[in-house]
């Protein structure tokens, strides 16, 4: 019987652990004239000059570099509108 309740125990908190692993921001994060809709993750840059329009519940990171890889250039927060010359990726979770 300990065994048995271990396993279940076990089980259990496997099963917790991987609830509400997956997320997305509500809204829409508008890069350059394109709507994501409930984004997440990664978007690339496609011209310059750029305009990232966050109307998420969640904070956008402008990356300096491809991939969102370099330095954040701006932290773009919900309702908020940047423009930049050169970023190259937005991360928004």
């Amino acid at each position: 019987m300990a065994m048995t309740l271990g396993a279940m125990a076990a089980a259990a908190t496997l099963t917790l652990g991987m609830s509400g692993s997956a997320y997305a921001a509500e809204g829409v994060l508008t890069i350059n004239g394109t709507d994501y809709v409930d984004p997440s993750g990664c978007y690339p840059v496609d011209w310059f000059p750029t305009s990232v329009s966050n109307n998420t519940d969640a904070i956008a990171e402008v990356h300096s570099g491809p991939a969102c890889l370099g330095p954040v250039e701006w932290l773009v927060y919900p309702g908020e509108t940047y423009y930049t010359e050169t970023a190259q990726s937005v991360f928004i979770l």
